[in-house]
């Protein structure tokens, strides 16, 4: 289809077996794309990036990772998803939030400040299931697994599975 060759040209590298569903991605904002390769990505889903300093954005998905429905991908500074990582339906990966903390800056459609702004590192082949969200300057550590509807506020370590709001180690895999 349209979409797949449409899409590569938002990328900034080539990948080969890029496999696009449903539709093309929506790509918002001053953001730069790399993607490796066998990468499958529901193209109900949102990319944007949020331009600091003048600075693009940069997102960074590994090989042979899956992007299901409904993600949000919100890259504040930078987002890495390294290899073989899986992200379920409707996650929403946090890195910026848009508004500001105070009131009357957010009522006068001020935008967020540097401060609220991090980035987000999926280390090689985590598993968030469906609902999973991401804050903005976290790690999540190699083979860890997140539960569903999960809120990721603080780093996780490597093969662990984690769960609730905010989530907590639950036990080791």
């Amino acid at each position: 289809m349209y979409w797949t060759p449409l899409f590569k040209s938002r990328l900034i590298t080539k990948p080969s077996n890029l496999y696009l569903y449903s539709g093309m991605p929506l790509v918002l904002g001053h953001l730069t794309i790399e993607m490796g390769d066998n990468c499958r990505v529901s193209g109900i889903s949102t990319l944007s990036g949020r331009s600091m300093n003048g600075q693009a954005s940069h997102l960074v998905i590994g090989n042979n990772v899956d992007i299901n429905w409904q993600n949000n991908i919100a890259v504040g500074g930078s987002i890495i998803i390294e290899d073989n990582v899986r992200l379920a339906g409707q996650v929403f990966l946090a890195g910026y939030p848009g508004h500001p903390i105070d009131a009357q800056e957010r009522a006068a459609g001020l935008p967020d400040h540097e401060s609220q702004v991090g980035d987000i590192i999926l280390k090689r082949n985590v598993w968030l299931a469906t609902g999973v969200s991401v804050m903005a300057g976290v790690t999540i550590g190699e083979g860890t697994i997140v539960a569903a509807g999960s809120i990721v506020t603080n780093d996780l370590p490597s093969g662990v599975l984690a769960a609730g709001i905010p989530a907590k180690v639950i036990k080791s895999l």
